[in-house]
Parts: structure tokens; sequence; C-alpha cells
């Protein structure tokens, strides 16, 4: 009589086991298949691009200081990030791209004093190693965080950014663009 209890509990063990694993099996192949439908289908795994332009208004609106604003880049590049703010002692804009290799690079324009700027964007090992000339323009070459460059222009009043995980010459082509 002891023997025909434990034998349909043994039973119902190894029962439940697989069921769990066929239940998870159910449950993960539609998880599987809606993912991949979306990223092959529906290009789930691309970047959202999005206009600047509404953000590039709102800065020359609050007049904070002269914006400048790409133009005529070359195919490839896909702005992904736009956005101004006010803040205390200044206002900055930043612009997101999507380089033509996939690398991405920050435009930023901002009147905050550039002592308080640079350290905050570049970290504060953000050394000047240089001057590039681009476009008539002298713009000083910086250390970044690790395997980012940058490039910054210092005018009265503003100061603008370009930095990225891209080769120098996508960041001069930015650069160029600026109008």
């Amino acid at each position: 009589m002891g023997d025909e209890r434990v034998v349909p509990a043994a039973i119902r063990s190894q029962r439940s086991t697989r069921d769990i694993v066929i239940s998870l099996l159910v449950l993960l192949v539609p998880i599987a298949l809606l993912i991949g439908f979306g990223r092959v289908f529906l290009g789930a795994d691309q970047p959202v691009v999005i206009d600047p332009a509404p953000a590039f208004q709102e800065a020359r609106g609050a007049n904070a200081f002269p914006v400048s604003e790409p133009t005529d880049l070359a195919d490839g590049w896909r702005t992904v990030k736009a956005d101004f703010r006010r803040e205390a002692g200044g206002a900055t804009l930043r612009i997101g791209y999507l380089g033509p290799d996939g690398g991405g690079v920050q435009l930023l324009q901002s009147s905050l004093p550039a002592d308080q700027l640079l350290p905050a964007e570049l970290t504060r090992d953000g050394q000047p190693q240089g001057t590039v000339e681009v476009a008539g323009r002298s713009w000083q070459r910086y250390t970044a965080r690790p395997d980012e460059s940058a490039l910054v222009l210092l005018e009265p009043g503003r100061t603008v950014l370009v930095v990225g995980q891209v080769p120098e010459r996508d960041l001069e082509r930015m650069v160029a663009a600026l109008r």
C-alpha cells in the first residue's frame, strides 16, 4: 500500500517538469516570432529619425546666442535628438546625429561659460590638442571620453562643440556644414 502512493507522486513530478518546459516553449515561440517580425518587417531596431527644426526655432526665438544649423549634409546623416534648454546662466541647444557609418555625433551650442561647459561635456580631462581650419574658422581639437573626438569653437557669448565616436573627417564635415 505504501508503494502505490510513491509511484504516482514520482510520475506527477516528472510530468510537472515536462509540462513547465512545454508551457514555456508555448509562450516563448510567439514572443520570438513577434520580435523577429518587428525587426525584419517593421524596422524596430532602426533609430527614430526626427525633425530638428522646432529645436532650432526655439533656440533662435530665445535669442541667447547666434544659432548655426547644418545645411547640405551628405546623404546618410540622420537626426535622432533635438533639444533646447534654458539653464541657470545660459541656454543650450543639443542636436544628436547618426553619421553615414552609424557613429553618433552631437552638435552642442551654448551660451554657458566655456570653463563650465567643456568639463561637463568632455570630462574634466578634456584638453586642447591643437587647431584645425574648417570653412574659414579655426576650431580647437579636444580630447573627450574614450573613443571620442571633439572640435570646439569659442566665440564671445557662444561655444560650439561637435563631439562623437566617428572619424575626425566626419566631425569636420559636420562643422563645414554649419551656417
